[in-house]
C-alpha cells in the first residue's frame, strides 16, 4: 500500500500540432534522433550541426530507404520531408547501420510504428 495517500484521476486532452525550433549541441545520438524524428513528421524539419559520421550517414540513407526525403544541403546542414509514423514504407533492401548500435536500436523503434503486411 503506498504511503501517499489516494490517487488523484488525471485527465489528458489532445492539444495542436508543434511548431517551433530546437537548439541542441550536436552529437552523434542527437543527430541519429533528429534524422529518424524528422522521418516520422508531416513536413520539413531542417537540420542543422547535424555530425556526419558514417554511423549518422547511414541512419540518413535508412530513412530515405524507409520513403522520407533526406536531403544534404551543406555542411552539416539538412532538410528531412517525413511521411508520419506509421507512414514508412518497406525498403527495397536490407538496411545496413554499419557498426552503429545506436542507429540500429533507434531505427528498430521507429518501425515499430508501421504496420507489417504479409506478402
Amino acid at each position: 500500500m503506498s504511503g501517499h495517500g489516494a490517487a488523484i484521476p488525471m485527465n489528458a486532452w489532445k492539444g495542436g500540432p508543434l511548431s517551433g525550433t530546437a537548439e541542441v549541441p550536436g552529437d552523434k545520438s542527437i543527430s541519429h534522433r533528429a534524422l529518424i524524428l524528422g522521418a516520422l513528421s508531416i513536413g520539413e524539419t531542417r537540420v542543422t550541426g547535424l555530425l556526419e559520421g558514417q554511423d549518422v550517414l547511414d541512419t540518413a540513407k535508412a530513412m530515405q530507404a524507409f520513403g522520407a526525403g533526406v536531403e544534404r544541403l551543406g555542411e552539416g546542414s539538412w532538410r528531412v520531408h517525413g511521411v508520419g509514423v506509421g507512414g514508412f514504407a518497406e525498403p527495397d533492401r536490407v538496411i545496413d547501420c554499419g557498426n552503429s548500435g545506436t542507429g540500429v536500436r533507434l531505427i528498430m523503434g521507429a518501425m515499430a510504428t508501421t504496420a507489417i503486411t504479409a506478402g
